[in-house]
């Protein structure tokens, strides 16, 4: 059984939610529900593989005792970044021996979903050191960590907008609108996933193994589109079934293929991703700049930023040369946009004039397809075809 990926996982699922909503529409309390669902799911999806089931639990024996190991060191020795900074690692010690074990071919912690929740520790300790979290309780961490919706790959939510919603008891009529948006998203998500991906699905195949450029672009759109529909079909079903179970899980995807800037892009595109990235390693690392005066101004200290924000998160999804290309790309794009809209006069002009969107939408979108053919790992592959050629 798998997330999303099999019928049984599906029919299992069916059968799971039907107490949910007897007990949402019946005006009762979710939270107990939702957590023995997760742990249920996690035995049924991960069991099937016991090195991943015992890798996520000792990341979760380990991750737990972090967090309150740590709340219980902010209370008594206030922000010290030392402390801090041990425990930042430590949320993040799993990932990094997961994605460094791998380049020698055996990966350490190699369960499904380890970027997300460890970026869901890696969240609750900053917020921890900023102040804004000062308690949280077992449960409510494991329940958050574990919720199995969006367990494997995202959705990724915020702790706190997560556990008032987990805490929520809702009216009839409100868990009435939250069930019937929850099975429109499942519906949608399973027509975006296993109908429009796979129809581009089987026109990549067309252009698998053609080397001109004609076969290639269209290798390359189709990707595009197959990625998305893939992903965004996944995340509406993990947020539908996060509906039901009382959870508004965040939107992933909004429209990303009528954006008509790379800014614009990112705002549309993994957005729970890119907006993590922004309020957790952008924007500290604006203030670090701004405050010890690293750059001769903020927008070259912002266009850094940007090209710094976006490797990392290539980084995070993997350490292969397409994640890390496809990282600076768009950090480049990013910078290059920042620097544009701020310095020209021709897009201050002519930002809010239609023709001037247009042309804008059209670049936009072809740089973004050009990004998902890097991501796709063709943009190599053609490089080596080539050089072999050569040789």
């Amino acid at each position: 059984m798998s997330f999303y990926s099999d019928l049984r996982f599906f029919l299992v699922l069916a059968a799971a939610l039907v107490p949910a909503a007897v007990l949402g529409l019946r005006e009762r309390s979710l939270k107990g529900y939702s957590f023995a669902l997760s742990l249920l799911f996690i035995w049924l999806v991960y069991g099937g593989q016991p090195a991943q089931l015992l890798w996520l639990a000792g990341f979760y024996l380990l991750e737990l005792h972090a967090v309150k190991g740590y709340l219980l060191l902010r209370r008594k020795f206030g922000r010290n970044s030392v402390i801090y900074g041990h425990f930042v690692a430590l949320a993040l010690a799993p990932l990094l021996l997961y994605k460094f074990s791998g380049l020698f071919g055996k990966s350490v912690f190699g369960f499904l979903g380890i970027s997300y929740l460890s970026f869901k520790v890696l969240q609750v300790i900053i917020e921890i050191y900023d102040g804004v979290i000062k308690e949280m309780g077992g449960l409510e961490l494991s329940s958050f960590l574990l919720f199995f919706p969006a367990i494997s790959s995202g959705p990724i939510d915020r702790s706190r907008r997560f556990l008032a919603d987990w805490h929520t008891v809702y009216s009839r009529e409100e868990y009435r609108k939250l069930l019937g948006t929850g099975l429109q998203k499942i519906a949608l998500g399973l027509f975006y996933k296993y109908a429009l991906s796979q129809l581009f699905y089987q026109v990549m195949g067309r252009f698998a193994h053609r080397y001109r450029p004609l076969p290639l672009a269209g290798y390359g759109y189709s990707y595009g589109f197959y990625l998305f529909f893939d992903f965004a079909g996944y995340s509406l079903m993990a947020i539908g079934v996060s509906y039901i179970l009382g959870i508004h899980t965040p939107e992933n995807f909004d429209k990303p293929f009528l954006s008509v800037d790379m800014k614009d892009f990112w705002n549309r595109w993994h957005i729970t991703l890119s907006h993590w990235f922004r309020d957790f390693l952008f924007s500290r690392f604006m203030m670090n700049a701004i405050r010890k005066k690293w750059f001769s101004s903020r927008l070259n200290g912002a266009a850094a930023g940007l090209v710094v924000n976006m490797l990392v998160m290539g980084l995070w999804h993997g350490l292969t040369v397409d994640y890390i290309l496809y990282g600076l790309y768009h950090g480049v794009l990013l910078a290059a946009t920042e620097v544009y809209q701020k310095k020209s006069k021709i897009y201050k002009n002519n930002k809010k004039k239609t023709w001037y969107k247009v042309v804008s939408w059209f670049v936009t979108f072809h740089l973004v397809m050009f990004g998902f053919f890097v991501f796709s790992g063709k943009f190599t592959e053609v490089i080596q075809v080539a050089l072999l050629k050569l040789m």
